[in-house]
């Protein structure tokens, strides 16, 4: 068995401090200096640019400030009421398999949803996790990831109740014939205390099925 920490922020974290201590935490993992990690916390309003980001997509630049995240992916939005997951794991310890991973982060998102009776559904094609609305169809959640050496950063983030005007100063991902929906735009109601624990308890049943055991630190 191996330990997976979990860390709860409070208040916003910068970027910067969070890019920082991600790139920190996946160095000491792969040295076996530290465990694995899962930081839940929040971001004040940005917008990252993945490694396959077009600038087109970008409507606005000077509505929020813009990173480079390195992570994989286009444009994205982080801001408060917005739960994000950055997940650092070792996959040498698992199955060495980047896809089935990103599928593992899919099924995570998409558990935590049916625990609130959302539907979340994947897309071919569209990384990320959708809520079908009628004819349309929004997506709740993102999901970006890098790996290096086998180790994990960057991961998710899930609208719980973010201000979403905050998304028209880029086309989500480049997609533009989507919206972005929440949570509380879903009619659900949920304190981000609330929401952790659920995080938690789906994680679980996702990715710890070796055994692996957790602790939170905060």
């Amino acid at each position: 068995m191996h330990e997976i920490e979990w860390k709860i922020s409070d208040g916003l974290v910068s970027y910067e401090t969070a890019l920082q201590e991600m790139e920190t935490r996946v160095a000491a993992i792969r040295a076996g200096t530290a465990p694995e990690l899962i930081w839940l916390l929040e971001h004040p309003p940005l917008y990252t640019a993945g490694t396959s980001a077009d600038e087109e997509d970008l409507v606005a630049p000077d509505k929020f400030p813009v990173y480079d995240a390195g992570r994989g992916g286009q444009y994205t939005y982080h801001g408060p009421g917005q739960r994000v997951a950055y997940v650092m794991l070792d996959l040498k310890k698992r199955e060495s398999d980047i896809r089935k991973f990103v599928e593992d982060m899919e099924n995570w998102v998409i558990d935590v949803l049916a625990q609130y009776q959302i539907k979340g559904e994947k897309r071919n094609g569209r990384v990320g996790v959708w809520v079908a609305r009628g004819t349309k169809e929004d997506k709740i959640a993102a999901i970006g990831v890098r790996v290096r050496k086998w180790v994990s950063f960057h991961g998710i983030s899930i609208n719980v109740e973010p201000d979403l005007t905050h998304y028209d100063g880029i086309v989500p991902c480049g997609i533009s014939e989507h919206g972005v929906t929440s949570l509380v735009d879903q009619g659900i109601p949920v304190t981000m205390d609330e929401f952790d624990q659920e995080l938690r308890a789906s994680f679980e049943k996702i990715f710890l099925k070796d055994g692996a055991k957790g602790s939170i630190l905060s």
